[in-house]
This record gives C-alpha cells, structure tokens and sequence, in this order.
C-alpha cells in the first residue's frame, strides 16, 4: 500500500519510516483478479511486501502479466503502488526519484485506462509525493496542485478507497504546505478526523492526526492519537505498515512536547 514525516512543502510523506507510512493495502476496485492469474500471483507476493525481495518478484510477475494481455487496468495501479513501496524501501534520493517516476507513468496508464475508478488517481497523487519529496522541498511545491486534484478526484468517486486514504493525503499537504502556500492546520485537521472515521485501525491515519494536532497545540489529544497507533491490533492487510507506524509512534512520544523536562 503509500511507510512519513520530512517538512517538504505540502508533500505527503507516505514513507514508512518516514511513513510507516503510506502505504497501506488499497482494497481493489476493479474486479478481483481471477485464481491462479498472473495478478493473482503478484497480489500473493504483495501480501510479503515487508520482504522486499518479494515486492520486486511481485512487480516482475505484473511485468509478466501484461505481456499475457491480462487485464490493464488491474495492472498499472498495482505496478504504481508496488513502485511506492520498493522507491519507500529504497535507499537514496537519486534511485528512488527513478522508481517514482516510473510509479507515477503506471498510475497515469491506470488513470487513462480507468477513469472513474479511484486506484490510478491515488496512487498517482501517493507517487507524485514521494517523488517530490526525494526531489527535494524547493522543486516540490509545483507538485502540490496535482497531488490536491488527484485526491479530490478519488474523494468524488469513492472517499473511504483506501481507508480514508485520500483525506489522510490531503490532511496531510495541508500541514506540511507553509501557510504563505495554502497551507491550513484546521483543513489539515478535517481532513485527518474523516480518514479516521474511514479507517480508525489505519496507523498512518492517527500518525498524520497526532502531528496536526501538536501544530494547534492540543498536545494531549495528539498524545491519545500516538498511544491509540501502539494499541491497534494489525489489520491483517497492514502488518508490514502497522509495525512502522508503531515504531513511529514511539519515536514521537519520546519527543518534545510529550518527554517531561
């Protein structure tokens, strides 16, 4: 799904250790892939992600898949959100700038292939931020607009795709956008409150939800958020994220405001 917290002008942070992020296991919108496809397979080697050998395998077989002429669409969005994950995972700006930009040319084809369905547009707008954010915070804010679009596109087809993912997406440009740039911490909270409502086990959703609220001071409601993400019980989809986000949440709580003097 996408593991996270860099000050980058309005650029969604979906690392998982700069996210435990991100990204989270989308729950498909096309049709399910059929027993024994090639998709399949890949989903199969998708669902080992936190082994990052396996991701790469997973990607191969979708390489696979399209030269058997399986279905496009189903294809590309699973291809960007594969992109985001290994590019996540990856070390250095430089090659993981080479594995979003060719994450964001799948979520394009997907978008092309599947416009009224939410995958392409997200996970397009998820690897327009990654790649902004390995570009760098100077060259990134051009990036804000189109991440914007891509997210309120998903919310008008279908706003809890992805767990509230594109209200996190969203909650989250708001808070890392300086104010000069559009930046609002209380849009960032709306945004963050109705990701939680979507998908309350989701860590990122209470990760990003915690850091808006140290922004408007209300500390203690952050604290709760940060020990509600080491409460969860992992969704079966999300064991490779939870882990992160709760090794994230720690972090935090080890930080100012929360560490006494």
């Amino acid at each position: 799904m996408i593991k996270t917290m860099k000050a980058a002008f309005g650029i969604l942070l979906l690392s998982v250790v700069a996210l435990a992020a991100l990204p989270a296991l989308s729950a498909a919108q096309d049709q399910a892939p059929l027993p024994g496809s090639l998709i399949q397979q890949s989903d199969d080697l998708y669902a080992e992600r936190a082994d990052l050998t396996k991701a790469k395998a997973a990607l191969a077989k979708l390489e696979e898949a399209l030269a058997a002429n399986e279905d496009g669409f189903s294809i590309y969005w699973r291809m960007a959100r594969l992109s985001y994950w290994i590019g996540d995972h990856t070390a250095g700006n430089d090659a993981k700038k080479l594995i979003f930009q060719q994450g964001i040319e799948y979520a394009k084809r997907a978008v092309e292939l599947g416009p009224d369905k939410p995958d392409g547009h997200f996970w397009l707008g998820v690897c327009y931020g990654v790649y902004g954010e390995a570009k760098g915070k100077l060259k990134s804010l051009s990036l804000v607009k189109p991440i914007k679009a891509e997210m309120r596109r998903v919310l008008e087809i279908d706003p809890a795709y992805d767990r509230g993912g594109a209200d996190r997406v969203l909650g989250r440009v708001f808070h890392e956008v300086p104010r000069i740039a559009g930046g609002n911490e209380k849009t960032s909270l709306e945004h963050l409150l109705k990701a939680v409502e979507y998908g309350p086990r989701v860590g990122l959703n209470l990760l990003y939800l915690a850091d808006t609220y140290i922004s408007l001071d209300r500390v203690e409601d952050a604290r709760k958020a940060l020990e509600a993400i080491l409460a969860l019980e992992p969704l079966p989809d999300l064991i490779p994220e939870t882990a992160e986000e709760q090794a994230q949440a720690r972090e935090r709580l080890e930080r100012k405001p929360f560490k006494k003097k």
